[in-house]
């Protein structure tokens, strides 16, 4: 007999929904006004990374990472977070990922418990305007943890609130440092996306429309 999968967990931004262009809006506003200019690849490098490692690497790409003191770097993070709040009042049910509330469904009927690991301070307010609060049973962000992902902290964080031991988990990621942490923290990572970039995951999908229960359970039992 294989192993029993007791708990799925998942991050937010690109798998849920996908607040990337919220967040690409933000800090380009915020990179702007202090004269960085910020593209699309510069935002890619920032997936799956807490807002003050994303700061820090804006700072860095406009060489100005020697420019600002900690607690202005504090104030900074806090503009581009204000903007991206207001930017994401209007999120909703439209913007739920296709195939997670189904998949999400999948798992409660086979009591897998669940829960999110999301490097946003943002995640609980997400979860509730796309009214999925009720699937979660635990809400991992980062004022929970000390270390960002690639780091496993989030995911064994995670694991302990919801009682399951990490080899009893999956971990669900669209991001190379989230996958990273999924398999730091000995669980089944699942990557949502390109090949190139989520290699290391143990089961891939090119999109949340291809996640199913049997499948997922099928190849957990037998890892």
């Amino acid at each position: 007999m294989g192993k029993l999968l007791q708990a799925a967990i998942f991050d937010l931004d690109g798998v849920i929904t996908d607040t990337a262009e919220y967040h690409y809006l933000a800090w380009r506003q915020l990179a702007n006004s202090i004269g960085i200019d910020f593209d699309k690849d510069i935002n890619e490098k920032l997936k799956g990374i807490s807002r003050m490692k994303s700061l820090e690497l804006i700072l860095q790409v406009g060489g100005k990472e020697n420019s600002y003191s900690n607690e202005e770097k504090e104030v900074l993070a806090e503009e581009k977070n204000e903007v991206y709040k207001q930017l994401i009042i209007n999120i909703s049910e439209k913007d739920i990922l296709v195939g997670i509330v189904a998949f999400l469904e999948q798992l409660k009927q086979n009591n897998v418990k669940i829960a999110l690991a999301s490097a946003s301070k943002n995640a609980p307010a997400i979860i509730n305007n796309l009214k999925l609060k009720q699937y979660f049973n635990e809400i991992v962000d980062v004022t929970k943890i000390k270390r960002g992902k690639p780091d496993p902290e989030i995911f064994l964080t995670a694991a302990k609130m919801v009682n399951v031991d990490p080899q009893n988990c999956i971990g669900i990621e669209d991001a190379k440092a989230g996958v990273e942490a999924i398999k730091g923290a000995g669980m089944f990572a699942v990557g949502v996306g390109l090949k190139e970039s989520l290699g290391k995951a143990d089961l891939l999908v090119s999109n949340t429309s291809e996640l199913d229960y049997e499948e997922i359970a099928t190849k957990f039992k037998a890892y």
